[in-house]
């Protein structure tokens, strides 16, 4: 009797434990819709790096959606169908036009890019010659190969700028999980934050000119 009491409070306690068990929620990073996201807004809403011919978007405004839409990994592997269910629709990738369309709507993003585009000549001569550098984050940092420091005023356009940059990550890190229909929890921005940050910072590294200074994913400083 004692022998069967014990293994019952045993299955009690275990079944006890499994239920308050924290869940984690893995969130699913669509890396390649970001980074074609994050290019679309750079080429929007920077005004300053805009291209010859290129028609501005409004403010408020969603950017163009671009003509090669990214598609998602999962149909890289699997046929096509000309239906699929509600379900499996749900789990697939965020494509990049949406994305930018949820990023452009928020309003915190839109004067990100304001104020980004204001400080976007200094910036870019300050990375011209070599005062500056793009960590493997996206912020703007002092590389190790700079000879002079910053002077006041550029250190606070430089912070300035970062405050910027982490803006636009975090929004894109919030984008992901509200199109994914996660909740906007600690944990789950956290799982996603510093994927969006590498993201970003490969953007830039691709669009960099010639001869400014990048940090890799590796930690190793070069010149492009």
């Amino acid at each position: 009797m004692n022998r069967k009491l014990i293994k019952l409070l045993l299955a009690v306690a275990c079944f006890s434990l499994a239920a308050c068990a924290v869940i984690t929620v893995n969130v699913y990073f669509p890396e390649k819709a970001a980074k074609e996201a994050y290019k679309s807004l750079d080429d929007m809403l920077l005004k300053s790096g805009e291209k010859p011919g290129t028609p501005s978007a409004p403010p408020g405004q969603p950017p163009a959606a671009p003509q090669d839409k990214p598609q998602s990994r999962l149909f890289d592997t699997l046929p096509q169908f000309s239906l699929v269910t509600e379900a499996y629709a749900a789990n697939t990738e965020a494509d990049a036009d949406a994305l930018a369309v949820e990023l452009s709507s928020m309003p915190e993003v839109l004067k990100a890019y304001d104020d980004m585009s204001k400080r976007l000549p200094r910036l870019n001569a300050l990375f011209a010659s070599g005062a500056v550098g793009l960590s493997k984050q996206a912020l703007v940092v002092v590389p190790p190969s700079a000879k002079a420091k910053l002077g006041p005023q550029d250190e606070a356009l430089v912070a300035a700028e970062n405050l910027s940059r982490k803006t636009v990550v975090l929004s894109m890190a919030k984008a992901i999980l509200k199109l994914q229909k996660q909740k906007e929890t600690k944990e789950a921005l956290n799982q996603v934050m510093g994927k969006a940050a590498a993201t970003y910072a490969e953007t830039k590294r691709e669009a960099a000119p010639p001869g400014w200074w990048m940090q890799l994913p590796n930690d190793r400083w070069v010149q492009k």
